[in-house]
């Protein structure tokens, strides 16, 4: 069981629409009284919760000094897969391999949606980096709508050296960049695969971009300059759906 402490009223509502049956325990500030408080612990008790009440401090403390808005609960969450799992994975499959790699995002949301996508598409794990990303929060899971708990996230804390090693087990790896020739429609997406996605903004981090073995773009006919990443992660995802179903 993976219990995790969050903190706050929207990650605790964001657990109360998804997971509600999955809340073991809740922490309240005994002083803190306002409407929005009042209609998360008015949903808590109609479930059968009923918070611990407890000074300011021990919030702070559980909330490691964050802002907790008053509140702090306990949640059963789907838990993150290591980097030897991935391995096992990887040895073990028999089908062609078809992984997203997100290179520190950290928006909830979009990591909720690119697992949404994938578990779609088919893809066999999501692989994150330990530092400076999301990881699985209430929030994920509510964007998500259940595919946190079909598709595998693994996290790794070299990501340069994971990819590297996905190399020498025959998969190749294929980065997104804007600014390159290829069009990611013209580019062979039925081999075995690790489709790197970078961040809004500065995309792929140097020593993850020389670990790829090829990369690509999506035309853009507007003016914008990018997508979203979850976006862009799914128009890349479908194109290789496409190509294998083909």
């Amino acid at each position: 069981m993976n219990l995790t402490r969050i903190f706050g009223i929207h990650a605790a509502q964001a657990a109360l629409d998804y997971s509600a049956n999955k809340i073991t325990k809740v922490w309240v500030d005994n002083q803190r009284q306002d409407k929005r408080l009042s209609s998360l612990l008015e949903q808590l008790r109609s479930l059968g919760l009923v918070a611990e009440k407890c000074d300011r401090k021990r919030l702070d403390k559980m909330a490691d000094g964050k802002n907790h808005q008053g509140i702090v609960i306990e949640v059963e969450m789907p838990g993150v897969h290591s980097e030897n799992e991935l391995k096992h994975r990887v040895k073990t499959m028999s089908e062609v391999a078809l992984f997203l790699v997100l290179d520190q995002v950290q928006d909830p949301h979009n990591l909720g949606a690119c697992l949404r996508t994938a578990d779609a598409a088919g893809v066999h794990g999501l692989i994150i980096t330990k530092d400076n990303s999301s990881g699985i929060t209430p929030t994920v899971c509510k964007v998500a709508s259940g595919a946190a708990e079909t598709v595998p996230v693994y996290q790794v804390t070299n990501l340069a050296r994971t990819l590297r090693w996905l190399k020498e087990q025959n998969i190749w790896v294929m980065g997104t960049d804007g600014d390159t020739d290829q069009s990611v429609f013209t580019a062979d997406l039925t081999i075995p695969l690790a489709l790197v996605m970078g961040t809004e903004g500065t995309g792929m981090r140097r020593l993850t971009r020389e670990q790829c073995d090829f990369l690509v773009k999506i035309p853009m006919a507007g003016k914008v300059e990018s997508l979203n990443v979850s976006v862009a992660a799914g128009i890349m995802v479908y194109e290789a759906f496409k190509q294998r179903r083909l």
